[in-house]
Parts: structure tokens; C-alpha cells; sequence
């Protein structure tokens, strides 16, 4: 008989094997790490370009953005319906995408139709089309696209907060998909100089995962890239400068019924400092539906469908922040109570608080390499933000490891209500009574670009 108002019993010991990675270098230098994972007669396979928009010239953001949506429309013989259609015969899935700061390029096809699948995805990246005409229909695509961000309030509040806590001298503080007037003047000449100068071997490293053969999978993953050759082309040498400007700033979105808030400030790397103990700290004050802030302003004060904390992670860069939409009736109380979360959080946590926290990320861990996409995510990650070799397999131990004590040290260094910055996107004809209480403190306006149009009047 199962007793339904009793928490059934766990292990006290969580029994998980993790995936043995496997690296290698082909004979283009090209760096590749191999799972073996036999569950399924597939393979799931993405190479990482550290080609993102990061490295948009001034004036052109959402090159590398176009390159990619554009990169697989045609290639050597095949326009682009039949180099769909060829991979679709295989029953491959092929896809490029770019963020801020690398290009991928995934397949996953079956293992008998790998060889196949490799061939096309080679094409790709050696002899893409990039023509005129394709480049056209993408360009508009992109546009608008940009048109419809800038009628999205989630959105706008997204951007505006990564341009404003990262300032303008920094490359992340630009979104990936880039500004309208930049795409405008964008060339097909910039897309074919960006692939000239950018998609290349030694700028790159390949994740595999599935039922394949080490010795055999070399073999074929050089036949298949022989002809990708290295290139003296070194990769730009960028700035990573962050102009912290604290306060308070608003966009103003005319007949808007929830105001969309951010709200946080430049963090350590990933690779840096203690990230364990902020993880934990981020899981108690916001990592999770039971966390401060959502039993504040969801369950106890009822102004939002959800609140949520996160650090977020770039290569050269990171952040934390806080999001959520409230009633714009509720807009000023809702940051205050942000702000006294943050108070509250840099006071201390408690026991039952961390040892939760705890349990919660170690038993998580095990579903982070249940699929063939999860564990080439988990690898991609160890390698960009340069972690160790046996950083997975000392992740539980180190979590276990931390203390209160780091807690309170981490919530110290790296929530300080005084360098926060705060976006707010509503409507500020209704908000100007309830903002007043944060005078004498400088409110900004700016605009949907996150460039300041003055001080906000009242």
C-alpha cells in the first residue's frame, strides 16, 4: 500500500557513471572530443567556431548572425532545396546558429548514414554558395525579425539590460542578431570576407557523441575535413572594457499594462572565483520555482507569474541578473522588494536553505548527460570557458564542499545593491507617481536601444 501523504525514501548514495570523453586532433589540427554513448545507433555531432557576434565590426552588428542563417543555403553542387532534400533523404537534421560568442554547426544522422552526413555537412563548411539572392531573402528575414523585437517588451528589457550593464566598449553588450540600420548597409561582400576570415580549423574544435568506433571515427573525420585547411589568419584581438554606470533606467512602452523588469550587475566568470558557492547562492535566491524571490513576488505578494535569478556566462564576461513582468500598478514595490531580497540574501542563509540547495543540484546533475545533445553541450561548455579535464567528475564533491561561510562570502562579492542596474520597460506616463520615491537617485529614459535620452521628468 502506498502511502501517499509520506515522502517516499531516496538513496543517500547517488549512483552515476559519467561518459568517458575521448580527444583527439585530426591532421588539419582540428581538436575533437569523442563520447561513445551506444544506446541508440546515432550520432549527434556539432563543431564550435569562436566565430560569434562578438566579432562584428562597429556599425555592422548581426554579420555573424546573417553569415549563419544564410551559411547553409547551398553548397558545392547543391542549391538550397536540394541540399535539404539531401539530407532529409538520409533522415539527417542539420542546423547553424550563432551567438555571442561562437558559430555551430550540428548534425545528428544515423550511424549507418554518417559517412553520408559528414560528406554534405563538409560541403557546408568548405564550399558554402552565398549568393546574392539568398542573402536577399535572409536580410529580410533578419529585418523583420528586428521590427518585431522592437514591439516586444521581454525583448527589449533583454537587450537593453546586456547593452547598459556591459557598455558600449564591450563586444556582448550588442544582441547577436544586430540593430536594423547596421543590417541595412550589411553586404554579401561582409558575408563572404566573414567566412574568409573567420571559418577555419584552428579557430574550432568538434564534439561527437554516439555509437561509433574511436579508431574508425578518426579516420572517416579526416578523410571528411582533409580539404579544410589551416590559415595565418588570426582571430581578432577584442576589448572586453566594461563601463559600470549604476541606477535606475526606464523605456518607455506607450499603453503597456506590466512594466518588464531587469535587474543585476557584472559578475566573475565562469572560470573564476568560487562558482560553485554561487550556484548554490543563485538556486536559493532565484534558481528555482521555491527560491526567495518567487516565494516573495509570486506566491506571497502575487504581482508576477514568476521571478527568476541567473548568472550567465560568456566566455570573456558575465552577469547576474533578475527577471520579471509585473502589474505596471505594482512596479516600484516590486524593486524595492528586490533590492531587500538581495539585503536579506547578503545577510546570511540558513541550513535547511543550503543542504536543499544542495540536493537539489547534485540530483539534477545525472539528467545533464541523458541525451546525445546534453552531454556535446556539457563538453561544448567545459571547453570555451576553459575548465579542467575532471571537472565533471569532481562537481558533486565540490558542491558537497561548500560551506555556509562561502555562501556569505559569495552573496557579499557578488550581489552589492549599490552597483545594480536596473531596466524597467513600461509605460512611464503611469509610473511616474510611484517613482518618485526613488528620488534623489538619477532616473534615466532611454531608448529602445538602450542609448539615454535624458533624465526622466516629473
Amino acid at each position: 500500500m502506498i502511502k501517499r501523504n509520506e515522502k517516499p525514501p531516496h538513496s543517500e548514495t547517488l549512483k552515476f557513471h559519467l561518459p568517458q570523453i575521448d580527444t583527439f586532433n585530426l591532421e588539419n589540427g582540428l581538436e575533437v572530443f569523442f563520447v561513445q554513448k551506444k544506446t541508440l545507433p546515432f550520432l549527434y555531432m556539432n563543431l564550435v567556431v569562436d566565430a560569434g557576434s562578438k566579432y562584428d565590426p562597429q556599425g555592422k552588428k548581426g554579420l555573424a548572425n546573417l553569415f549563419a542563417r544564410m551559411a547553409d543555403e547551398g553548397a558545392a553542387e547543391y542549391d538550397s532545396l536540394a541540399l535539404s532534400d539531401e539530407f532529409d533523404i538520409i533522415g539527417a537534421n542539420f542546423s547553424i546558429n550563432c551567438n555571442q560568442d561562437s558559430i555551430y554547426v550540428s548534425l545528428q544522422v544515423l550511424q549507418e548514414e554518417f559517412e553520408r552526413g559528414l560528406e554534405l555537412f563538409t560541403k557546408v563548411i568548405l564550399d558554402p554558395h552565398l549568393h546574392q539572392i539568398d542573402f536577399d531573402r535572409e536580410k529580410r528575414k533578419v529585418s523583420t525579425r528586428i521590427m518585431q523585437i522592437q514591439d516586444d517588451a521581454d525583448e527589449i528589457a533583454n537587450q537593453v539590460f546586456e547593452y547598459k550593464i556591459f557598455g558600449n566598449l564591450n563586444p556582448y553588450a550588442f544582441p547577436t542578431i544586430g540593430y536594423e540600420k547596421d543590417v541595412d548597409i550589411i553586404s554579401i561582400n561582409d558575408i563572404r570576407e566573414y567566412y574568409k576570415n573567420n571559418l577555419m580549423p584552428e579557430h574550432s574544435f568538434l564534439v561527437v557523441v554516439g555509437d561509433y568506433a574511436a579508431d574508425k571515427l578518426r579516420q572517416v573525420l579526416n578523410n571528411g575535413f582533409i580539404k579544410w585547411k589551416r590559415s595565418s589568419i588570426s582571430a581578432a584581438d577584442l576589448s572586453f572594457k566594461t563601463s559600470l554606470a549604476p541606477g535606475l533606467y526606464f523605456v518607455n512602452k506607450k499603453d503597456s499594462v506590466q512594466s518588464e523588469l531587469r535587474t543585476g550587475l557584472i559578475s566573475f566568470k565562469r572560470n573564476e572565483y568560487d562558482y560553485y558557492a554561487r550556484s548554490i547562492l543563485n538556486t536559493i535566491f532565484g534558481g528555482q520555482f521555491s527560491s526567495r524571490i518567487n516565494l516573495n513576488l509570486r506566491e506571497n505578494k502575487g504581482f508576477t507569474y514568476g521571478a527568476f535569478s541567473r548568472f550567465i556566462y560568456f566566455k570573456s564576461s558575465a552577469y547576474f541578473y533578475i527577471s520579471t513582468s509585473v502589474g505596471i500598478e505594482n512596479t516600484a514595490v516590486s524593486i524595492n522588494e528586490i533590492i531587500n531580497e538581495i539585503e536579506k540574501i547578503r545577510s546570511g542563509i540558513t541550513k535547511e536553505e543550503l543542504e536543499f540547495a544542495k540536493s537539489s543540484l547534485i540530483r539534477k546533475f545525472p539528467a545533464n548527460f541523458e541525451s546525445h545533445r546534453q552531454i556535446a553541450a556539457n563538453i561544448i561548455g567545459q571547453v570555451i570557458h576553459s575548465l579542467p579535464d575532471n571537472y565533471f567528475e569532481k562537481y558533486i564533491d565540490e558542491i558537497n564542499n561548500v560551506t555556509m561561510e562561502r555562501i556569505n562570502k559569495a552573496a557579499e562579492d557578488n550581489l552589492n545593491p549599490d552597483n545594480l542596474i536596473t531596466i524597467v520597460v513600461g509605460d512611464t506616463s503611469k509610473l511616474k507617481e510611484q517613482l518618485k520615491q526613488f528620488h534623489p537617485k538619477v532616473l534615466h529614459e532611454l531608448d529602445i536601444h538602450g542609448n539615454e535620452i535624458g533624465e526622466l521628468q516629473f
